[in-house]
């Protein structure tokens, strides 16, 4: 997730990245928005989402207000 100073974003989402490759994928719900990933670890992006999606929301949340996020655990 990124902060941007005087410019809020709409759709609370987070940034993926695997080797060359970006997607953007909302939150709620969690869907893909934009760019691309190979299936594989688009799958795993979409499972660990899911599994930390409340955790996504309150990093969003304290972006928006300016604040750091907290670490979420990386799958594994």
């Amino acid at each position: 997730m990124f902060a941007e100073v005087d410019a809020p974003h709409h759709t609370p989402h987070f940034h993926a990245y695997y080797q060359d490759q970006v997607a953007v994928y909302g939150i709620d719900p969690i869907e893909m928005i934009s760019g691309s990933l190979p299936k594989r670890q688009q799958r795993l992006v979409e499972a660990w989402a899911e599994l930390h999606q409340g955790e996504l929301t309150a990093d969003w949340n304290l972006l928006q207000s300016g604040r750091r996020p907290t670490p979420i655990e990386p799958l594994k």
